[in-house]
């Protein structure tokens, strides 16, 4: 086998596994979803509701799963006349006329987000250049293969914080999803 097919494979392979990853890190997102009680979904007990973790996990996945900012097109769900329209609330902006918060999007609505992400990876992570020493995102100056690595521990992140309120509230554990695709 010559250089070049040695690193074509090479990348075919960390291409299949970070579609494997970044769909096991869905898996676990929409398995604390699926488990989040109603109460707790949107539970002002938080400054962070459950539904804002999982809307906020969905949002970034899908953002920073693209190759560059230009090319983000938001879900056709997107509620973007909001001051904070990745769901996570800040101090508000004296200066916006704009709500701070939208309303809870529903599970289904989330999920529904969740499914159209897993799609999303499958088509755009072929064509991505996971060698490039640049993420796509000004604001975020690390190379492209990095960049993806820890877009899929931000889903983590955020799902972890779900489980655990899960755990506190109702002693329930969510599944653990190692890897989503099979080798073929």
């Amino acid at each position: 086998m010559s250089e070049v097919q040695s690193e074509s494979v090479a990348v075919s392979h960390i291409k299949h596994v970070l579609k494997s990853q970044y769909k096991s890190a869905i898996n676990t997102l929409r398995e604390a979803i699926n488990l989040c009680p109603d109460e707790l979904w949107i539970c002002e007990d938080y400054s962070v509701q459950c539904w804002q973790h999982a809307y906020h996990a969905a949002f970034f996945a899908h953002l920073y799963a693209c190759r560059h900012v230009d090319e983000f097109k938001p879900w056709s769900k997107h509620i973007a006349d909001v001051q904070v329209p990745d769901g996570i609330p800040g101090p508000p902006d004296p200066e916006s006329d704009k709500p701070l918060i939208a309303d809870p999007y529903s599970r289904q609505d989330v999920m529904e987000y969740c499914d159209f992400c897993s799609d999303f990876f499958d088509t755009i992570l072929e064509t991505t250049d996971v060698g490039a020493d640049e993420s796509g995102f000004y604001w975020y100056p690390v190379p492209k293969l990095e960049h993806l690595l820890v877009n899929i521990r931000h889903i983590q992140h955020h799902a972890a914080q779900i489980a655990d309120r899960i755990r506190s509230r109702e002693d329930k554990g969510i599944r653990w999803f190692g890897a989503a695709l099979k080798k073929g």
